[in-house]
């Protein structure tokens, strides 16, 4: 009697047909959810008045609440992670980007929408609160989506390329929010921007998400869903399956997260904090940082393609363990001073960002990969990127600033000597 004839497994998806458009897709959405992000960072000083309980005399209490509830948006991160990475490995990266917009929109809004603490007292803390969680959450599925999708969308040799779009389209988001307020802080009044200019930056974002996702919903599925059985992975398989492989994204990620958040958002405000700088000159600096730092990232993608990731990571890694500390002291409350140090970083800092979707994805099988990254990436993100800069403003308060640019240079040590065991993955083939 002869046997049933076996159905052939489903073959991998090949890189897209149409990468530019793949990049389009992951880039808008990329950078609408980043601009939401990081609006609250650069608007920390206008919440910190307006949605806490004012303090005494010079009291920095208000914006280290700030800040403590800019933490506690980095701590739904892994949960986002987690959830969002499971999404994309079970039903595909494309459903899990619309998802993770729309409730970047949705979360936007809510904070545009906070009342003030003089007329909603302890809710508007809390609604506050609840609109970060949302975006924390939104971000961590953001990442480990938007990651796998860039590197899977990539022809060969071209990863590194690809994976550097993640950081272009961040930093557009971030310059974008970074902008605004910019702009918002010249043409308004104080009273203004206290009282309703502060709201504007987010009203905008949840536009921009609908913009996000419209787009999305036409981009090219890169996974195929399941084994060659129709399994699809549990929510846990990664952790259980590739414990290894988790650490080793924490032990890349760590000092690269504390430098990204120091430099790209934490930086003005710790300028202002020791050196007494204008709060305008501040956020130029910055705003003129980032576009410089945006440029960079396809030169350090291509670099990598071609000499591999372990030589941008240790550039990364090594540099800014020994150069931290004397690039923060050169800091004399001038805008030039800033301008430079932050550009200076910047060049380090690429040696990092470029790469780090890249890396992340070469180091999970396609079945896990998403939830594989997205939970250890994001758990660490918020240890160590998210609390920066609580820890900066603490230690400020503390009498004891000197001490952060050395808690910068120790963690980027430890995390070089991760980069120095770390296998060359650029051109091995990426499994699908």
């Amino acid at each position: 009697m002869p046997s049933a004839p076996v159905a052939p497994a489903p073959t991998a998806p090949a890189p897209a047909r149409n990468p530019v458009r793949q990049l389009l897709a992951a880039s808008v959405g990329n950078a609408v959810e980043w601009y939401d992000w990081y609006a609250y960072t650069f608007l920390a000083a206008y919440l910190a008045r307006q949605v806490f309980p004012p303090g005494t005399g010079n009291s920095l209490v208000p914006l280290l609440s700030t800040f403590a509830v800019f933490a506690v948006g980095f701590f739904m991160r892994p949960v986002g992670g987690l959830l969002m990475g499971a999404i994309a490995d079970r039903r595909g990266r494309r459903t899990a980007l619309t998802a993770t917009i729309l409730l970047m929109g949705g979360s936007s809004l809510l904070v545009g929408l906070t009342p003030a603490y003089a007329s909603a007292g302890v809710l508007a803390p809390v609604v506050l609160v609840t609109a970060r969680l949302l975006q924390g959450l939104s971000v961590g599925g953001e990442f480990a989506a938007s990651t796998t999708f860039l590197v899977e969308s990539a022809g060969p040799g071209r990863r590194g390329l690809f994976s550097s779009f993640q950081y272009v389209s961040t930093t557009i988001g971030q310059l974008a929010a970074s902008g605004v307020a910019a702009l918002l802080v010249a043409v308004l009044a104080e009273d203004d921007m206290d009282g309703w200019g502060w709201r504007v930056p987010f009203l905008l974002g949840a536009v921009f998400s609908l913009a996000g996702f419209w787009i999305r919903r036409g981009a090219e599925e890169t996974h195929r869903v399941g084994d060659a059985e129709g399994r699809r992975p549990g929510l846990l398989d990664a952790l259980r399956q590739h414990p290894r492989a988790s650490l080793l994204i924490c032990g890349i990620t760590a000092g690269g997260t504390l430098a990204y958040y120091t430099w790209t958002s934490y930086l003005p405000t710790y300028a202002e904090l020791n050196t007494g700088i204008a709060k305008k000159d501040a956020l130029l600096a910055g705003t003129l940082s980032l576009a410089f730092f945006g440029l960079l990232q396809p030169v350090g993608g291509l670099l990598s393609d071609r000499f591999g990731r372990k030589p941008s990571l240790l550039f990364f890694g090594v540099g800014f363990a020994v150069l931290v500390v004397p690039l923060l002291r050169l800091l004399d409350g001038s805008f030039v001073s800033l301008l430079l140090v932050q550009c200076a970083g910047m060049v380090l800092l690429t040696g990092f960002t470029s790469i780090s979707a890249a890396v992340n994805a070469e180091i999970f099988p396609a079945r896990v990969r998403a939830a594989g990254i997205g939970f250890p990436y994001s758990l660490t993100v918020a240890l160590f990127g998210g609390t920066a800069p609580y820890v900066g403003t603490m230690l400020k308060e503390l009498d004891r600033p000197g001490l952060f640019p050395w808690y910068v240079a120790v963690l980027c040590l430890v995390s070089s000597a991760v980069y120095l065991r770390l296998p060359e993955s650029a051109h091995k083939p990426l499994d699908r």
